[in-house]
C-alpha cells in the first residue's frame, strides 16, 4: 500500500498508553485517517513536531480509553506508522511494581519480555507468506537508552533493564499469579507491550518502552492492592513525568538510527519470493517494500 496522500510523512512514533492521550510541545500539522489491511488505528494519528523532528502520535486506548487491552489493533497502529515513514516508536504504559525498589511514580525502560497474553493476534505474516523474526532482546538497546537519559535529566528516578511481564487483562493478577511473576524474577507487570512488541520488530522498526508503575500489585504486604482508583491517582503525575521525557528523548535522538531494528527481516523470511501469494505480497508492501520492492 502506498502512502499516497497522507502527507507530512514523520521520523518518529509516539504511542501513548494510559492517561497519555495528546504529547504536549507537538506542533500539529495534520490529523490523518491511515487505513491499512487489518482495519483503522487506535485513533486518527497526530502528524507535527516536536523539537523541529517530524512526530506521529496515536492514542492506544482512544481519547476517553475506549479500547480493552486484548481490543486494541496493534496491527493497524504498528503498520499506520510504517506506512508514515516511522524508523523509531516510543511506548509508553502504566504498569504495576512487582518489586521493591521500585516506588510508585517511579519509571522503568525495560529489557526484556514474558508474553502471559492468549489469543492476540502478533505477526503480519502468514497466509502464504512466512517470517521467522529474531526476539532474544526485545527492546531498541539505542532508544531505551536515549529514554533512560532523558528521565535522568529530567530528575526522574528510572529502573533500566528489568523484564515486563504481559497479561491479557482486562482484571489484575491473583496474589498467587503475582507472587509467581515475582518468583520469575519479572519487574512490571502490564497489558499492552504485547504484541506491540513483536510487530514493531517485524516491521522493522526500532522499539522501547517507557513503563510508569502506578502501583505494587497485589503481591505487597504493606501496600494497598492495585485498584482502577489507585491506578487513576497516580496517572496524573506519571503522565505529566512521561510527557516530559518523551519530548526530551526526541530531541536527544540522532538523525537515524544505529542499531539492528531496521534488519530485522533480513534473515527472517523463509518463502520463496516466486511462491509469495500476490494477495498477501500486497498486503505487506509497507514491510516487505525494502527486500523485494514495491508490490505489483
Amino acid at each position: 500500500m502506498s502512502t499516497a496522500g497522507i502527507e507530512p510523512a514523520a521520523e518518529i512514533g509516539v504511542i501513548g498508553g494510559t492517561g497519555f492521550y495528546e504529547l504536549p510541545g507537538l506542533t500539529v500539522i495534520n490529523r490523518v485517517h491511515v487505513p491499512t489491511p487489518w482495519g483503522d488505528p487506535s485513533s486518527a494519528i497526530t502528524l507535527g513536531e516536536v523539537h523541529g523532528r517530524r512526530v506521529a502520535f496515536v492514542a492506544r486506548h482512544d481519547a476517553g480509553h475506549r479500547l480493552l487491552p486484548s481490543e486494541l489493533p496493534a496491527r493497524a497502529n504498528i503498520y499506520a506508522l510504517k506506512r508514515l515513514g516511522i524508523a523509531r516508536v516510543i511506548a509508553v504504559s502504566a504498569v504495576g511494581s512487582l518489586r521493591e525498589e521500585i516506588e510508585p511514580l517511579h519509571a522503568v525502560v525495560p529489557g526484556q519480555l514474558i508474553d502471559r497474553t492468549r489469543g492476540r493476534a502478533s505477526t503480519f505474516f502468514g497466509e502464504g507468506i512466512v517470517a521467522h523474526i529474531g526476539f532474544a532482546d526485545p527492546f531498541c538497546p539505542e532508544l531505551s537508552t536515549h529514554l533512560g537519559a532523558a528521565a535522568d535529566i529530567e530528575g526522574v528516578r528510572a529502573h533500566r533493564g528489568g523484564t515486563l511481564v504481559v497479561i491479557e487483562g482486562p482484571a489484575f493478577s491473583t496474589r498467587a499469579e503475582s507472587e509467581l511473576y515475582r518468583s520469575w524474577g519479572a519487574s512490571v507487570i502490564g497489558m499492552t507491550a504485547l504484541p506491540e512488541a513483536k510487530l514493531a520488530r517485524e516491521a522493522e522498526l526500532c522499539y522501547a518502552s517507557l513503563c510508569f508503575a502506578t502501583d505494587y500489585d497485589v503481591w505487597h504486604e504493606t501496600a494497598a492492592d492495585v485498584t482502577v482508583e489507585l491506578v487513576l491517582e497516580n496517572l496524573a503525575q506519571n503522565t505529566a513525568r512521561a510527557q516530559s521525557i518523551v519530548s526530551r528523548t526526541i530531541a536527544g535522538l540522532g538523525p537515524s538510527p544505529s542499531c539492528e531494528c531496521g534488519h530485522a527481516l533480513d534473515n527472517a523470511l523463509v518463502t520463496a519470493r516466486e511462491l509469495m501469494p500476490a494477495a498477501t505480497r500486497r498486503r505487506l508492501d509497507a514491510i516487505l517494500a525494502r527486500h523485494w520492492g514495491d508490490a505489483p
